[in-house]
């Protein structure tokens, strides 16, 4: 009998193990969801709340009596129908610019050959280590004396010194590397050349890769602050998150629920938009570390 139990508790401690662990992971998610969103859902709520209600503590995390006005008193207080059009404009025009210098590049850098091209990737990977308010004041300079041109308040102002960034054209190379190199071949062999090639085979094999990084350049131009905020100087071409510093109050007390609700206003679209591209984005970021 006591070998018997001795047998059975031998046998069943790998699957206890096995348990605890499975347990400790999903604590650890619990755990790292309820930090990482916590703020988020703070955010949510305090755009129904009186001040009153924000300061209060402990805080109160289920509003009773929700107010929904500080969201018409925050789109009213700052034109942000022309921000969210000035956004738009900004986000797509410069989130397909950085997709067309990086799929043109990268694409060269993977597939064509020419002098230094070694060096060339690593001067381009280089710039990655610079950080970009290094940038701003030569922009400026140039941005406000470019051809015999004024590009402030302008959107080609705003777009153009960021249409081109290093990690998409890292990014999309090594998804183009980890394509079927005889699927590449074949097209060329029947007379596509690489404008073709780039267009109906590398780019659509790619799309997961492709739209990860447009997804990352979307929020990182939607996001934008500081480089706007400096180019322009008229309400006319300032984007969202320019405009949320027009609600803060800063000789007296900030309204917080009104700037919760002017913040929804801008979280809102990317939270839409990542909802539908979701399931690329692990499988880009994947394909996109397999070749070196």
């Amino acid at each position: 009998m006591c070998t018997m139990a001795a047998n059975v508790t031998f046998e069943t401690s790998p699957q206890i193990r096995i348990r605890w662990q499975r347990w400790l992971g999903f604590g650890a998610i619990v755990l790292l969801v309820a930090i990482m969103g916590a703020p988020i859902y703070w955010l949510v709520t305090a755009t129904v709340k009186t001040n009153a209600q924000i300061y209060t503590f402990p805080p109160i995390w289920i509003p009773t009596n929700p107010d929904f006005g500080n969201f018409r008193e925050a789109w009213n207080e700052a034109p942000f129908g022309r921000f969210y059009i000035n956004t738009i404009i900004i986000t797509l025009a410069g989130t397909g610019l950085e997709l067309t210098n990086a799929a043109l590049t990268a694409y060269a850098l993977a597939f064509i050959r020419f002098p230094f091209k070694g060096l060339v990737f690593l001067i381009i990977l280089a710039t990655l280590m610079v950080p970009d308010q290094i940038t701003i004041l030569p922009n400026y300079l140039t941005i406000s004396d470019i051809f015999g041109m004024n590009w402030i308040n302008t959107y080609q102002g705003i777009v153009i010194p960021g249409a081109s960034v290093a990690f998409g054209t890292f990014m999309l190379r090594q998804g183009f590397l980890s394509l079927p190199r005889e699927v590449l071949d074949a097209a060329k062999v029947d007379g596509a050349g690489h404008l073709r090639v780039l267009w109906d085979i590398a780019l659509p094999m790619a799309k997961p890769i492709l739209v990860t990084f447009a997804l990352i350049s979307m929020v990182a131009k939607w996001n934008s602050y500081l480089w706007p905020l400096i180019v322009t100087n008229e309400d006319r071409m300032r984007p969202l998150a320019v405009g949320l510093s027009y609600l803060y109050n800063s000789e007296g007390s900030p309204d917080w629920g009104v700037i919760m609700a002017a913040t929804f206003f801008v979280l809102a679209p990317l939270v839409v938009v990542y909802i539908f591209a979701q399931r690329f984005i692990i499988e880009g970021i994947a394909a996109g570390a397999t070749k070196g």
